[in-house]
């Protein structure tokens, strides 16, 4: 494993004084951060829908010491405040993301990693702020994630029970945004078959099913019902331009239903520099599926970036 050799500037930020981050319109952000506050260069991981931080766990496990690592939960997420009414959309998220950065990590390089409406995040960010990634940002990655065309997906499944699945989720989103409750009133046990149908590929652990079960009963659910209406019309393909000539990874599961290889394919289509890595029997959980390879994926970004 290659150490990062710390930067020259100076130390500004205590990784324990807080996790707690509010941004201009009041919204309440629960943050994480590790790794000393000298590093060359800082990983900021952004999960993805009713998920929250703890999606990274056990990619940050592996991450070398002298990297600092900036995880968060996204509004309506974890232990974050819900979403204000109009703003459960990526834009908004990506609004967080720079406030966050200019806050928490003021100065020097940045890779930023995004799974799923991650992802998605981070092309916002690129398309509403190009001047702070011309100036910061040395490296990225997309896991498991798209540019656009996500009302066309069909879990996976062919003719009318794709179609049928397409409507049973736009109805659940409806159910969900009528939700006045701070949390589902369910049990992980309810939601793990659905988990594990949805997101996982071939012979996932089940300690990694009832995570994930966890995280989405952690989810606000009128907010995670306005994201899954956001992430329908998002189309930010031609974002992707803003991040060509830094050091990229883009990785997909073959087996994800969310978002499948064809979407990792057009973004790889649009950062030809990028390594384009395909996981087979993996699902759209990368981060806990195959987390080791994701790492190591990320360390060689790193390790680019802080050159």
């Amino acid at each position: 494993m290659t150490t990062l050799q710390p930067s020259r500037r100076p130390v500004s930020w205590d990784p324990a004084r807080e996790h707690r981050f509010v941004t201009s319109d009041g919204t309440a952000l629960h943050v994480d951060v590790t790794g000393p506050a000298d590093s060359a260069v800082t990983l900021v991981l952004v999960h993805g829908w009713t998920q929250d931080h703890r999606t990274w766990d056990q990619v940050a496990n592996r991450i070398d010491g002298s990297v600092r690592v900036l995880r968060y939960d996204l509004r309506g997420h974890g232990g974050s405040g819900p979403a204000k009414p109009g703003t459960a959309n990526i834009a908004t998220l990506a609004d967080d993301l720079a406030e966050l950065i200019e806050a928490r990590v003021p100065d020097g390089p940045l890779v930023l990693a995004g799974h799923s409406m991650g992802g998605m995040t981070i092309m916002a960010f690129a398309e509403r702020y190009p001047e702070l990634v011309s100036d910061r940002v040395a490296g990225v990655a997309f896991v498991a994630t798209s540019s656009g065309q996500m009302d066309r997906v069909t879990l996976g499944l062919p003719g009318i029970a794709g179609n049928g699945a397409v409507r049973f989720e736009r109805r659940l989103g409806k159910m969900l945004a009528r939700q006045r409750r701070d949390a589902l009133p369910l049990s992980p046990a309810l939601v793990r078959p659905g988990a594990r149908f949805l997101v996982f590929g071939e012979h996932p652990r089940r300690s990694d099913v009832t995570s994930v079960a966890y995280q989405l009963l952690s989810a606000h659910p009128a907010s995670v019902a306005g994201f899954q209406e956001d992430i329908g019309v998002h189309d930010r393909r031609t974002a992707l331009a803003t991040l060509r000539g830094v050091p990229a990874v883009v990785m997909v599961g073959e087996r994800d239903r969310l978002c499948p290889v064809a979407h990792a394919e057009v973004i790889a289509e649009e950062l030809p520099d990028a390594e384009f890595v395909r996981y087979p029997g993996a699902g759209h959980m990368l981060p806990q599926e195959r987390a080791a390879e994701v790492a190591e994926r990320l360390r060689a970004v790193l390790v680019a970036a802080a050159r």
